[in-house]
């Protein structure tokens, strides 16, 4: 019965009949094939083949556009050379919105793992040569027979050559690569703690903080654009300058036992990070060696080098690096965020530089053990690093950065307010630790924020303006200690850490990024 009305939906017709029943329908065979010449482009006399005009998308440079076509003996009309260039679509151009980045990771390539080390290195002989100052200071003093003022222009001199490393970092990246980069920032801290390792007039020390601060400039502007685009940056910039903070750590201790048990001259200590650094010199110039080939980013270079040439007139000049620079001073991003950083480099440096002579001349401490607090501040920023720059990622490194640094307001308050050495120290390593996290959150949020192009001179700038507060404020708190005394660090310190609320709360919302 199914098939009975299924088969009413059919009906069968029978095909047309044919005069001639017997005949069947072939089809036509093919004809054959002829050879045929059609003469579309005559060509001048004594050629044989057409010179291809130079093709490029854009409007044409050797002149406007004419009619350039040729007619064919059926009168149509080929396109000529000013048509195929109208339809032509031009150079692709980077831009922020467009496509997906392919995002390296610690192990992919396998030479990142290397790399990441030699910058953690580096980082941690930073660290060494920024927090022995700290520990120094009143020997370096009694040594040259000099004040507070007068021993505040190493600070000075190392926030000059931070600055001065923003305007050429991103061209010299450019120019002669990482791997090059990273020799010329190496050797100019070689040239400088080979300076201070001679015990010159004091002068002179002056003038080797000079390239110890240029040459660490450069080397974090590498460093941070590198550790910001790796899978799970937080962790990565969190590890990077966790080294920084190992290297903070212990240097304020071997520093203090070489001038105290030893009898040392205090600059004996700068043997140890010249080793340090000359050892980086060979090894990160080996991992950075091929970065470009391996990542692609030489032949994004010589497309983009190519793409401007066509595009651009001859007449018309590429803007100058300084002039990029400039550009990028324009970017909300970059102001706050140079703002942000130089109250965080002044809070920490002033903490870390005074808080010792804080404690010997207004505490009444013992210099060989109060030399040791110093020790404690970094190893507080170090484990914040380590330990809560994953937490943070979790979090939302925008909310985690605000409750770190009202909580460093409250604990630098109480080591103003209370009269026990003991609790001082204690409450000194817990605002190192929650100031820990906050410089790798902060690159977290300015690099999702920047164009990947302009990271390098953005994160320049920041790291470099930002990290003149760490000039401006010891020194600030050096003249106002000399005046008034040493307990001037304390409001100058919680009054930074208002300014890094401000700062922070003035930053673009920036989504995750989606790996």
């Amino acid at each position: 019965m199914a098939s009975h009305s299924f088969g009413s939906f059919i009906d069968i017709e029978s095909s047309p009949t044919s005069s001639h029943p017997d005949a069947a329908i072939i089809p036509t065979a093919p004809q054959k094939a002829h050879e045929r010449i059609y003469h579309s482009v005559p060509l001048p006399q004594g050629q044989n083949a057409i010179e291809l005009d130079y093709f490029q998308g854009g409007p044409k440079p050797n002149g406007p556009r004419g009619e350039s076509g040729y007619n064919t003996p059926s009168g149509t009309r080929t396109p000529g050379v000013a048509d195929l260039e109208m339809s032509s679509p031009t150079t692709p151009i980077e831009h922020e919105q467009a496509g997906v980045d392919i995002v390296q990771s610690f192990s992919n390539p396998p030479m990142n793992r290397f790399r990441m080390l030699a910058i953690c290195l580096m980082l941690f002989g930073n660290g060494m040569m920024d927090s022995a100052p700290g520990a120094l200071i009143p020997y370096i003093e009694k040594h040259y027979n000099i004040g507070y003022a007068i021993t505040s222009l190493i600070f000075v001199t190392n926030a000059v050559g931070f600055i001065s490393a923003a305007v050429f970092v991103d061209a010299l990246r450019a120019q002669i690569g990482r791997a090059k980069t990273l020799l010329f920032s190496t050797s100019l801290q070689i040239i400088g703690l080979v300076m201070i390792v001679c015990t010159p007039p004091f002068p002179v020390i002056v003038v080797s903080f000079l390239f110890l601060g240029l040459g660490e400039a450069i080397g974090l502007a590498i460093g941070n654009t590198f550790a910001a685009n790796l899978h799970n940056a937080t962790s990565m910039l969190g590890a990077m300058h966790g080294s920084y903070g190992i290297g903070g750590t212990v240097a304020p201790l071997m520093a203090t036992a070489m001038v105290t048990s030893g009898g040392l001259v205090f600059s004996r200590f700068y043997i140890i990070p010249l080793a340090v650094t000359a050892f980086n010199l060979i090894f990160a110039s080996w991992t950075f060696w091929h970065y470009e080939s391996e990542t692609g980013q030489d032949l994004l270079t010589t497309i983009q080098r190519t793409a401007s040439q066509l595009q651009n007139s001859p007449g018309t000049k590429e803007p100058g690096q300084f002039a990029n620079m400039l550009g990028v001073l324009k970017s909300k991003t970059v102001i706050l965020g140079a703002l942000f950083i130089f109250a965080y480099q002044g809070a920490e440096v002033s903490i870390s530089g005074w808080v010792i002579s804080f404690l010997i001349k207004t505490r009444h401490g013992n210099p060989a053990a109060v030399g040791y607090v110093t020790s404690g501040f970094w190893g507080g920023i170090t484990l914040g690093r380590f330990l809560l720059s994953h937490p943070a990622h979790k979090i939302g490194e925008k909310l985690f950065v605000y409750g770190m640094v009202v909580g460093a307001t409250v604990f630098e308050l109480l080591v103003w307010q209370v009269p026990n050495v003991i609790g001082d120290a204690v409450a000194v390593a817990i605002v190192g630790l929650l100031l820990g996290p906050v410089y790798p959150c902060a690159t977290v949020i300015f690099s999702r924020a920047i164009v990947r192009k302009d990271q390098m001179s953005s994160l320049s700038v920041i790291s470099a303006f930002g990290s003149s507060g760490g000039a401006v404020a010891p020194f600030t708190t050096g003249i106002l200690a000399q005046a008034a005394g040493t307990f001037v660090l304390h409001p100058i310190a919680i009054g930074l850490f208002g300014v890094m609320l401000v700062c922070w709360y003035g930053l673009p919302n920036v989504r995750k990024r989606t790996e």
